[in-house]
């Protein structure tokens, strides 16, 4: 996982005709095939929210229970394009049950196995990568911006050379 930065997430509500090719799961898609994605299903979407929680959330809380905090806050920014809240009847989640009233269903490999957890996942890695390019100019020397604040041996020589940034 990532070892800096804020966990986030997506909640999106797709047209029911939606079926954008190439859709999947975002971690076996290329960067630019994410990106050449994104635009079309924000087009193709009813509705999108994004949910963050950040470092020092993940560390008071952990990092289950931080994502968690995030599809919760997704969810609850819901907003259709006019910016209207837009409250689902039912939360499709990949792989695990959160704290809603809303009616869930929790679907095992959710990104690969169903095209609106999909979109969320693609909508979510971009907006994230594109954060982490931000935050790259902020905390240079860690590379951040290359490997988007993972576990890479570059980033972890540059923990220990420089420490850790409050976004650690």
């Amino acid at each position: 996982g990532s070892l800096f930065g804020d966990v986030l997430s997506c909640a999106i509500i797709m047209k029911e005709d939606s079926n954008i090719e190439g859709v999947n799961d975002s971690k076996k898609l290329t960067a630019k095939k994410r990106k050449e994605l994104y635009n079309k299903i924000l087009k193709d979407s009813l509705a999108v929210g994004i949910g963050r929680a950040d470092a020092k959330t993940i560390d008071k809380l952990n990092i289950k229970m931080a994502t968690h905090l995030s599809m919760v806050r997704a969810i609850e920014n819901l907003r259709d394009s006019q910016g209207n809240l837009v409250v689902p009847d039912l939360v499709l989640i990949d792989a695990e049950n959160i704290e809603t009233t809303i009616f869930q269903h929790s679907i095992i490999k959710g990104d690969e196995n169903c095209y609106s957890i999909a979109c969320a996942s693609i909508i979510a890695k971009v907006y994230r990568d594109s954060l982490c390019d931000k935050w790259a100019t902020i905390y240079p020397g860690y590379g951040i911006e290359k490997h988007k604040g993972y576990g890479t041996k570059f980033h972890r020589e540059a923990l220990k050379a420089y420490g850790p940034s409050p976004m650690h």
